[in-house]
């Protein structure tokens, strides 16, 4: 099992989450960030760090994001990893209202 990346991520990217993951499991697509799930340990460090909490076990998806397993499976291995903080991606249809403070 493993995290996945979910919807609040799109066009959100904030990379909070990148420095906490002792084992570079993230990727940067152009829209949004992905857990590659072979590598992911399931340690959770990267959870709290997530502004818009757009990061869930796999277990725990809501049913409306349940594409985003596939999704994050299907994408990482094309992007490169991501390891470091980032300016934020706060494209057109990021919803900052839920963002964590």
């Amino acid at each position: 099992m493993a995290h996945v990346v979910a919807e609040p991520c799109f066009d959100c990217k904030y990379t909070d989450c990148v420095v906490v993951c002792p084992v570079d499991c993230f990727y940067e697509g152009a829209q949004m960030l992905y857990i590659h799930p072979g590598e992911c340990i399931d340690c959770e460090a990267c959870v709290p760090e997530c502004p818009v909490e757009a990061i869930f076990h796999e277990d725990n998806l809501p049913d409306e994001w349940k594409e985003f397993t596939a999704l994050n499976a299907e994408e990482a291995p094309k992007c490169p990893v991501i390891n470091e903080k980032k300016d934020a991606l706060e494209g057109e249809s990021c919803d900052t209202s839920k963002k964590k403070k």
